[in-house]
């Protein structure tokens, strides 16, 4: 038997020269031939698929230099690297786009102080920038918005608490037409709402209608993810929680719900996100209006989503700024809301700053100077340990 082969202990954590001048040309070499396919052999056109293809080409290029200075785990681990980290560049190229965009098109109107302070009733699609804004949208999403969280992030808890800590056949059975309604179209909850409330029930078209139907579509997306997250936490810190004599609602209030608190946060979010977007709902349940409705019980009322869908369609050049200056002002409110959720949300459990890390310490210095003082009277000289801790030697005196 021959001496056994030793191998080279791989380090998959640095970054090595080679690696980044293999990527560099890589990606010169990829652009160069996408240029050349798209203007010279194939009839390709539009950034979109320019950028797929030259993706696609630096991958090949890519492994292909990386196969020549190394073995096969390797190669695939740094490759499977460059995918992740293209794909997460790319979505964020994307972002900044999108975002860029929104705000260079609106521009125009976001730089007047009265695009935030008036409403369109005086302003007509001729009007110049200097007359009307977004505030009845703004008003009308704000409030739509709150009325929907107000009902949704209270049945949404309670709904995920009952599927996280029940089982049975009923729970599997809501289980399903939760996960069913995550699917449902955003006009199909326009006309439910729409049928029930402003038919049946002749309700006027208000945005508390408007609400209605916003919260239809965040309440699957609120129980889905809060669920997901009550799941999360560790069994046995609800085993220990039980044990020590708590009830079941007990241990919910002070165990499962402060340590799932930073992902319940992040479940408002995005049900948060998926309503504040919605626009068919809104303009089947409320309708469009050009001037401010505080009221949202009484009378048609606007919403950023559908303020920025009408006056996109407008042929005047002022109105299409206006639009997407609605859109940015969307943009924005959602930021803040996040902004806002995350600073309700705070850190995980064990995700301690410096700063509640230091009065972790104090108040742990404070238990250890309370015990100190309430040693048994029988042992006032004795050390702490040898009082509390259970099998310690008993004294003479003692027996």
């Amino acid at each position: 038997m021959g001496a056994p082969v030793h191998e080279e202990r791989r380090n998959t954590a640095t970054l090595r020269s080679e690696d980044v001048l293999a990527a560099l040309g890589a990606g010169v070499a990829a652009i160069c031939l996408t240029v050349l396919i798209f203007h010279w052999i194939a009839p390709f056109s539009g950034l979109l698929g320019f950028i797929v293809v030259a993706f696609g080409m630096f991958l090949a290029l890519y492994a292909a230099l990386l196969w020549l200075d190394g073995n096969g785990p390797a190669v695939r681990d740094r490759l499977m690297s460059a995918v992740v980290h293209g794909l997460a560049a790319l979505l964020l190229i994307a972002l900044i786009f999108v975002v860029t965009f929104t705000v260079g098109s609106g521009l125009k109107a976001l730089v007047h102080l009265n695009f935030f302070t008036q409403d369109l009733t005086h302003a007509g699609p001729l009007a110049p920038l200097t007359e009307g804004g977004a505030l009845h949208a703004v008003v009308g999403t704000l409030e739509q918005i709150g009325m929907a969280l107000a009902v949704t992030v209270p049945l949404g808890l309670l709904c995920a608490l009952f599927l996280s800590e029940t089982r049975g056949g009923f729970t599997r059975f809501v289980r399903t037409i939760v996960e069913a309604m995550t699917a449902l179209p955003s006009i199909v909850a326009g006309l439910f709402i729409y049928a029930t409330v402003v038919l049946l029930l002749h309700a006027p078209k208000s945005g508390f209608a408007a609400s209605l139907a916003i919260g239809v579509m965040m309440l699957p997306i609120m129980v889905r993810a809060a669920d997901v997250v009550l799941r999360l936490v560790p069994g046995p810190l609800k085993e220990a929680s039980l044990a020590l004599g708590a009830s079941r609602w007990q241990t919910v209030r002070h165990v499962v719900l402060p340590t799932a608190r930073p992902g319940l946060a992040t479940a408002i979010i995005l049900a948060t996100a998926r309503g504040i977007g919605e626009t068919s709902p809104v303009l089947l349940t409320a309708g469009y209006a050009t001037a401010l409705n505080a009221d949202p019980f009484h009378d048609p009322q606007a919403s950023l989503p559908l303020a920025t869908f009408t006056l996109i369609k407008s042929p005047q050049d002022g109105d299409v700024a206006r639009g997407y200056g609605t859109a940015a002002v969307l943009l924005a409110l959602v930021l803040l809301l996040f902004i806002i959720a995350r600073l309700i949300g705070g850190r995980g459990p064990l995700d301690l700053s410096a700063r509640q890390r230091r009065a972790r310490d104090r108040a742990s210095a404070r238990d250890v100077a309370r015990f100190a003082q309430r040693r048994p009277a029988a042992y006032p000289s004795a050390p702490l340990s040898s009082a509390v801790q259970p099998g310690a030697p008993v004294r003479e005196e003692e027996q």
